[in-house]
């Protein structure tokens, strides 16, 4: 499989972009039940120092003349809040580093390159257990065995423990991890936050995993899951749905994975953005996709580039799936991926309802599996109900696949304002029947929606006519797409490429109006 040379460009500031979220975050937040906090204790400021090639245990570890020696003498010790452990830059430690003391700041200390922890084939590289306010930051992580198990590179663990409060995963690089094809709640993953348990509801609160980078990692990239999941939007009688709150996964990079890129499980009012998914499915036997969310309300994924999805079983760069409410994918690139752009996937007896996605650029994806599935796939076990997708440009130079496939005949999907083209001679098919169609574009496809209203038919005119990246789907001044869509009520005030979308916008993701240049 090539190795895309593209790189996407982002057009937000991460403040700017991230306001809205955090607000619904922290509203969602303030609403939740949750136990008290527990009292803080007396705070410190002790610093201790790991040198793994030639410090010495017995040392007293508080100064960089004096440093531990191993991992297991770190994670042997009760420290204090307000305590720092700082690795040796350059330095390679062997083993597990255990942390469950709360209140603890993880990093790095004199110059050369990142701390290594290397698991050595361990349950974990880096074990968080039942400790909440723990940083982790500047770090090298792998953790490869002589064969797969459960296996993780940072796993950060809650077992009865109510709500943690705080955890920050900054600028680590975790690969090679050899973990079992496993994506259960106590599954194999570069990054991963369980919330585990049967008597104490619990979950985690204020998590932010920002600028890592993930590669090399079976089975997920970076993953949440909870035994807290029970609700009936998701088919079960009772109810132990406690979801994670104010969680921000940003600036993200994962690269090889064996399965899933990036997944949020029982979570609410989530952020996932400005990340890139490069490469996923790649040995798993499982289904997987670039970014989802399973039994979550109101995530937000924007700005994301997800890419090189492998095989056919899922493997699309995004996927609205079971008991998923609320949730928007908008502003995001999908490109090259072998299942396609979006699967609308609702589970039986659960409640899929009101997701949108929006403003999205997806090129040369495709979809061969078979029954027919497509560039959008629209099925699995159930309807979804209140599905909008719109304003988003879909071009695909790979035969062999449609464009929008339905085959189950599940409906609950309004496409609106899309432009759906193909560039390979003889066309690609629709295979869809049930759901709603208005003020699109259709080119260079066949079996299109005989129910649908307000087509335009026609080349788009993009800028580019073989696109490779987002600025090429851009429209030219004479595009039968200028102008030709239908207002969106409480929409965004902007499109893919942060222009404002005037009254009468153009269709797919760049809304300019007629006459309207370029800059």
């Amino acid at each position: 499989m090539k190795t895309s040379t593209r790189k996407f460009r982002l057009h937000r500031t991460l403040p700017t972009i991230l306001a809205a979220s955090l607000a619904a975050t922290l509203s969602a937040t303030a609403a939740s039940a949750a136990p008290a906090a527990p009292a803080p204790q007396a705070q410190g400021s002790t610093a201790y120092y790991v040198d793994c090639s030639r410090g010495d245990d017995a040392a007293s570890g508080t100064d960089p003349g004096h440093p531990w020696r191993s991992l297991a003498r770190v994670s042997a010790q009760d420290f204090t809040p307000g305590t720092s452990i700082r690795l040796l830059r350059g330095s390679t430690c062997v083993g597990t580093l255990n942390i469950d003391s709360s209140h603890v700041t993880v990093g790095s200390y004199g110059g050369g390159a990142k701390p290594r922890i290397d698991g050595a084939g361990a349950s974990d590289a880096v074990l968080i257990s039942n400790a909440e306010d723990v940083e982790l930051h500047d770090l090298d992580v792998s953790n490869t065995g002589a064969s797969t198990a459960q296996r993780r590179g940072v796993w950060v663990r809650l077992t009865d423990f109510g709500v943690g409060r705080h955890y920050v995963i900054k600028d680590v690089d975790v690969h090679d991890v050899n973990g079992l094809d496993d994506k259960s709640v106590q599954g194999s993953a570069g990054i991963m936050f369980s919330s585990l348990g049967t008597t104490t509801p619990t979950r985690f609160e204020d998590v932010q995993v920002l600028d890592n980078s993930v590669q090399h990692v079976d089975r997920t990239g970076i993953s949440f899951a909870s035994a807290w999941n029970k609700r009936p939007e998701q088919g079960d009688q009772t109810t132990t749905w406690f979801p994670n709150t104010g969680v921000r996964v940003v600036g993200n990079h994962v690269k090889d994975v064996g399965g899933d890129g990036i997944v949020l499980r029982v979570s609410t009012g989530a952020l996932v953005a400005h990340n890139t998914v490069d490469g996923f499915n790649e040995r798993s036997a499982a289904y997987n996709a670039g970014m989802w969310s399973w039994n979550a309300d109101h995530v937000t994924y924007e700005y994301n580039d997800v890419s090189h999805g492998h095989g056919v079983l899922d493997s699309m760069a995004y996927d609205i799936d079971g008991a998923n409410n609320g949730n928007i994918y908008q502003y995001n690139y999908s490109h090259d991926n072998e299942g396609g752009f979006l699967l609308i996937c609702n589970a039986p007896g659960a409640k899929t309802s009101d997701n949108i996605a929006r403003y999205n650029v997806s090129i040369n994806d495709r979809n061969t599996w078979s029954p027919p599935s497509g560039v959008i796939t629209v099925g699995c076990g159930a309807p979804t109900t209140s599905t909008q997708v719109y304003g988003n440009t879909i071009v695909t130079n790979q035969a062999g696949t449609a464009m929008v496939s339905d085959y189950h005949n599940r409906g609950g999907v309004t496409f609106r304002n899309n432009i759906f083209t193909s560039t390979v001679a003889g066309g690609l098919p629709f295979y869809d029947s049930s759901n709603t169609y208005d003020h699109n574009l259709f080119h260079g496809l066949t079996n299109l929606p005989a129910h649908s209203t307000n087509a335009v038919t026609g080349d788009p005119r993009f800028i580019d006519a073989d696109p490779k990246t987002p600025k090429d789907v851009r429209l030219r001044l004479d595009s039968p797409a200028a102008g030709a869509g239908t207002p969106i009520p409480n929409d965004v005030t902007t499109d893919y490429f942060g222009k404002a979308i005037p009254a009468s916008p153009s269709l797919g993701a760049d809304t300019r109006a007629p006459g309207a240049k370029l800059d």
